[in-house]
């Protein structure tokens, strides 16, 4: 239904989105997730074109929509976008904000729109409120009435831009269970959401945005529990981080220490905890710059929110081979108490460096 070809927006200077290409069937319902500033919601209002692409081109049902011959109203018309910010006139009732555009750009009679109207306001449970304005409505109730104007509008796909980041949590609920509503009886839905679980259970599949590309995209199951790339598996683990990176023998032990206890002070993790990762980073280091040197070595410790749990890994140059198993080191006194404290340790080749991650236990 919709194909996406190397899509690019500037902003002055400001890449926001390089090279994005994608495709949505008719059907899918696709969660488009990542942190903020990552290009999200500027990829969906440049499918409706609300922000002019300055690069690439964007299909519907083989249609080039940036072409100077496309009928650009039609097109937009096929996609409506609920934002999260409701957009609705104030001016006017809740039918009235829903028959407006039927009669004025459809051509629909009052009364058949009025009662298409009636009948989406009972799909998203809001018929009693038909005469009311939108002052009178609360947050959940504006955003249903919102998604009920666009389905007045006879969509082939919806777009929702962050729709609950509006809400207070209590009515959350309620906008997220009209949208589940609306993906069982097979309405196409591309949807920026920070809501993670509702992603993994209502999607087809999921597409995570990082550095203004899709950074990973799949079906849920596997991007929410064994994304493959590595910001995926930090934005979905809730993974905050410190890096280090060593250049000698010599490196400065003691401010490592202390940038190591702020980290875990910071995540309200104990002492021992801070303690134990000191120790272990001492002996690893000290594997890792056995000889001459220079060295390039990117030490990163890791603590994961959702799992609670804290990873120390390396990235170092030089021949493949595990770090742990060096033939220069005095003895295995190092080795040992790694393993002691750490489980899961991994070593894996990363073109022409060697990656070490082990897990607290």
């Amino acid at each position: 239904m919709i194909r996406v070809e190397h899509l690019s927006k500037k902003f002055g200077e400001l890449d926001v989105l390089k090279d994005i290409n994608a495709e949505i069937a008719v059907g899918e319902v696709i969660s488009i997730i990542g942190p903020s500033g990552t290009g999200k919601s500027t990829f969906l209002r440049c499918l409706n074109l609300l922000d002019q692409p300055t690069g690439g081109r964007i299909f519907i049902d083989g249609q080039d929509i940036l072409s100077p011959e496309a009928d650009v109203p039609a097109l937009r018309r096929r996609m409506g976008m609920v934002f999260q910010s409701f957009n609705l006139f104030a001016h006017l009732t809740v039918l009235e904000n829903l028959t407006l555009g039927p009669v004025r750009l459809l051509g629909q009679s009052s009364a058949t729109a009025a009662k298409a109207g009636i009948d989406l306001l009972k799909l998203v449970g809001l018929a009693e409120k038909a005469d009311a304005f939108p002052h009178e409505l609360s947050g959940g109730q504006k955003q249903r009435v919102a998604i009920a104007r666009c389905l007045s509008m006879q969509p082939d796909i919806l777009l929702f831009d962050e729709p609950t980041s509006a809400l207070d949590p209590t009515m959350v609920s309620e906008v997220l269970a009209v949208i589940r509503r609306l993906a069982r009886e097979g309405m196409t839905m591309a949807i920026v959401t920070h809501e993670m679980e509702f992603a993994r259970d209502v999607s087809s599949r999921v597409f995570y945005m990082d550095q203004g590309l899709i950074y990973e995209e799949g079906p849920p199951a596997r991007v929410f529990n064994a994304p493959e790339r590595e910001l995926t598996r930090q934005f979905i683990n809730k993974v905050r981080s410190l890096d280090f990176t060593i250049t000698s023998a010599d490196y400065d032990l003691y401010a490592l220490f202390g940038q190591i206890e702020r980290f875990c002070e910071k995540h309200a993790l104990p002492n021992d905890t801070a303690q134990t990762v000191e120790l272990l980073v001492e002996e690893l280091l000290s594997l890792l710059t056995l000889g001459p040197g220079p060295f390039a070595i990117d030490l990163t410790v890791a603590y994961s929110e959702k799992s609670r749990t804290l990873e120390v890994s390396t990235e170092s140059d030089g021949p493949p081979g595990n770090p742990l198993e060096n033939p220069a080191a005095p003895d295995d006194l190092g080795r040992i108490l790694i393993e002691t404290y750490a489980r899961d340790i991994a070593c894996t080749r990363l073109g022409q460096r060697n990656r070490l991650t082990m897990t607290l236990k």
